[in-house]
């Protein structure tokens, strides 16, 4: 008699799948419930991703913004924050600080390189998010002098009305002995942009380029970025504040003016830029700190329109020798009140009137005589018997007119009366 194996196959064969079924289930179930946090979401988000500093002299501070922002629904307390590397800090920052759910705050970070090399760190924010640990990768590299450097070495676009556009002017120099290529300029920062060239742009020795910086805010509030010049690796920090009102900023560009050194009397003059940065601007005055600085050929008051830029003069005057600093303000209607620091070197011309005259017999030396009025006393200005027939006199001072006359002595002593008439000599 034939048994029904096939029955009894076929129950055995879907009991097997059966079985290969639950443990596929099982091992399913075991993996999402051994790892609690697999679905869920990033509550605290730092942008941008990752903040380059670029190159940066030893012993000098750089500062970038991050924006860190809570997209969950809930608050989120921030607790601290810690470097990896001492050369950055997060300055004035203090806890606990308190997200509420969408809020956003931007916080400056800095770069002070001790010494010269790339520096690699990691910022650590704390929090009671759901990301706890939010991490910040961070780069800059400490160089003993920058090949390239920046005028204004930071941009600050003040309040720009979201919608409207502020532009700045910066200037690149090649500060190396060398030439220098930049290939590319990478920005970091919603709204911002640089234009005014092509690259990759080669500069010779001391060469500059002069670009146009403009933020075109999307939003209203303070926005940070950055400008890296790639190839010198400078790195050019960006912030402007987006705003419903336009309510405008003035810039000054250089920002600080170096005369060297002027002659007591005379004159030299440098320019600067005055510039309406997110609305117009009315100056009403312009004040120095010292009388040898002044502002010349402007008429106050004066209003620039946004976004345009007027050149004026300011002109050193030293009063004196050596060297002079001051500053020079300006009275506007600009949310701000930037100044411009002055320094200039002031030096005294010398002069000196030369003296020559015919000998006479039976002389031992001659003796010369100065006066500041032809009929005045006149007064002896060497100090020892001139046994030659001339004489330089280098005591003068520039603007005066002096007279001079002369005497013989003989070799008994006795000395003669005065030269007649006295030669009068004008000291420019």
């Amino acid at each position: 008699m034939r048994l029904p194996q096939s029955i009894v196959r076929s129950l055995c064969v879907f009991f097997k799948h059966f079985l290969v079924i639950c443990v596929i289930i099982g091992v399913t179930l075991l993996f999402a419930l051994g790892s609690p946090n697999a679905f869920a979401t990033t509550q605290l988000t730092h942008s941008p991703s990752i903040l380059r500093f670029g190159n940066v002299d030893v012993g000098q501070t750089e500062t970038l913004l991050v924006t860190l922002t809570n997209t969950g629904l809930t608050s989120v307390t921030l607790s601290g924050v810690s470097m990896s590397e001492a050369a950055f800090a997060a300055p004035n920052l203090s806890f606990p600080l308190v997200l509420s759910a969408g809020e956003s705050v931007e916080v400056n970070i800095s770069f002070t390189p001790a010494t010269t090399g790339w520096i690699p760190g990691m910022i650590e924010f704390d929090s009671n998010a759901s990301n706890a640990t939010l991490n910040l990768q961070v780069s800059g590299t400490g160089v003993d002098k920058e090949s390239v450097t920046a005028s204004p070495s930071s941009l600050s676009f003040g309040q720009v009305k979201v919608g409207g556009n502020g532009s700045l002017p910066l200037v690149l120099t090649n500060a190396r002995t060398l030439p220098v290529t930049i290939s590319a300029i990478q920005i970091t920062g919603s709204g911002f942009s640089i234009t005014g060239s092509t690259f990759p742009l080669t500069l010779s020795v001391g060469q500059s380029v002069a670009l146009t910086a403009t933020y075109t805010p999307q939003s209203a509030g303070l926005t940070g970025g950055s400008a890296l010049i790639v190839g010198p690796g400078l790195s050019v920090p960006l912030t402007g504040t987006g705003t419903t009102s336009g309510v405008g900023q003035l810039s000054l560009t250089p920002a600080s003016l170096t005369y060297g050194t002027v002659t007591v009397g005379s004159t030299d003059t440098l320019p600067i830029t005055l510039s309406a940065v997110g609305g117009s601007i009315t100056v009403s005055s312009a004040t120095s700190s010292s009388s040898e600085f002044a502002l010349s050929g402007t008429s106050l008051p004066l209003t620039i329109a946004s976004g345009n830029s007027l050149l004026v003069n300011v002109v050193f005057t030293p009063l004196s020798s050596g060297t002079v600093s001051g500053s020079l303000s300006f009275s506007s209607t600009a949310s701000n009140s930037p100044i411009a620091s002055l320094q200039g070197v002031g030096t005294v011309k010398t002069y000196s009137v030369n003296l020559t005259w015919n000998s006479t017999p039976d002389v031992a030396g001659y003796n010369v005589y100065r006066s500041t009025s032809s009929t005045g006393s006149f007064s002896k200005i060497n100090s020892t018997l001139d046994a030659n027939t001339a004489y330089s006199d280098s005591s003068v001072i520039a603007n005066n007119t002096y007279y001079y006359a002369a005497t013989s002595v003989n070799a008994a002593g006795q000395e003669s009366a005065l030269s007649t008439p006295p030669v009068e000599v004008e000291i420019p």
